[in-house]
């Protein structure tokens, strides 16, 4: 394994190559003579190589700067929901090569990982470098303690999936790995500290702070889910009122525009419902839209990061309120405090399956040897 010093290393490379030794230098506080003496095994064994010369703006001859060698392989990302395999192939960068779906009616583990193997063969690729397995839940070491859309409680995934393809599998929480996807090549790519909330079918949150994505046990619990939007909301499943589930979940969205209409409608009808100007469903809208900028609003006040990533499948909610929203943040920000960047990721699930492969590339990269 890497010492602590060629791991920070070889992140920095990674995610910010090609980068000059100046730079690498002052992100690492190495000096010269360190970096140097770091980076020389990574240039020995191919890991790195040196692009063409550039100036740095320092006195002296042009530097080269490093980057991580295309030669590392190749990597899948995957994106499990509750009945379908998003597959993304990539390179060392996390650029997309290729993607693939399968969908999967039975929940057991055996047959979503007989799923994620069809997605492999989808992709040509049986045997990458690594896959990363992106899920809505609790994860540990690879293993699934508690994925709620999926029905499965301590599930060593890693291990089973292992087993079918021969490749090393790591296995994330799905905001943790659409996080790094976001501050790596996404949305918040050179922003040091953001949100990501993302709504849909739930409700997500993650943080990165200084640059690096905060991980913990409890982004997999959902505690955003439940933080207390509107004091005359709806219900959620686990009875609070107001809270962001019962807000901002499509299903509650549709049920309570269903409930006003004594009709079936769906979310997608609904949107079309609002924006054509029924009063129920504009009226529910509105009140989403609210506590929409609520949220976001407290994601920033209590950070102190102003900056936002939206993303998921409910996105479409604050395309058709953007203006509501921002009201209802303005509403609850001090007027001397910063603006909040607003980034919308409307790229589905391709930016989930691509931050898993970016997990994936990142546990290959700190597993290296030089043994």
């Amino acid at each position: 394994m890497l010492t602590e010093s060629e791991s920070a290393l070889a992140r920095e490379v990674l995610i910010h190559g090609p980068i000059s030794r100046s730079a690498l230098t002052a992100r690492l506080g190495l000096s010269p003579a360190s970096l140097t003496r770091l980076a020389k095994p990574f240039l020995d064994r191919g890991l790195f190589v040196e692009r063409g010369e550039v100036a740095d703006g320092s006195v002296g001859r042009p530097t080269r700067p490093l980057d991580i060698s295309p030669d590392v392989g190749m990597f899948v990302g995957i994106k499990l929901t509750g009945d379908r395999v998003y597959a993304a192939l990539t390179d060392v960068r996390a650029r997309l090569v290729g993607r693939a779906e399968r969908a999967f009616g039975d929940r057991d583990p055996a047959t979503v990982v007989a799923a994620i193997v069809d997605a492999l063969a989808d992709l040509g690729t049986a045997r990458p470098n690594g896959i990363g397995v992106s899920i809505g839940g609790v994860v540990r070491d690879g293993s699934v303690e508690f994925a709620p859309f999926l029905g499965w409680t301590d599930v060593d995934l890693a291990t089973l999936l292992e087993a079918r393809v021969g490749a090393p599998v790591s296995v994330e929480n799905d905001l943790v790995a659409l996080a790094e996807a976001e501050r790596w090549f996404g949305l918040g790519r050179g922003i040091p500290g953001f949100s990501v909330i993302t709504i849909g079918e739930g409700i997500g949150y993650a943080l990165v702070v200084h640059g690096e994505v905060v991980r913990s046990r409890e982004a997999g619990v959902g505690l955003g889910g439940h933080i207390p939007l509107a004091a005359t909301g709806p219900l959620c499943s686990e009875g609070h009122r107001g809270c962001a589930q019962a807000m901002l979940t499509s299903g509650s969205i549709a049920a309570q525009v269903s409930g006003a209409l004594q009709r079936r409608v769906d979310y997608a009808g609904a949107l079309e419902l609002a924006q054509a100007g029924d009063p129920a469903a504009r009226a529910v809208m509105d009140a989403a839209a609210d506590a929409l900028g609520r949220f976001i609003a407290l994601a920033a006040n209590l950070t102190l990061q102003p900056a936002v990533v939206l993303a998921g499948d409910g996105i479409a909610l604050f395309q058709l309120k953007e203006a509501r929203v921002r009201a209802a943040i303005a509403a609850d920000r001090d007027p001397r405090s910063d603006p909040i960047d607003i980034y919308v990721d409307d790229s589905s699930f391709l930016a989930w399956a691509r931050g898993a492969a970016a997990v994936a590339i990142q546990s290959a990269v700190v597993a290296l040897t030089f043994d």
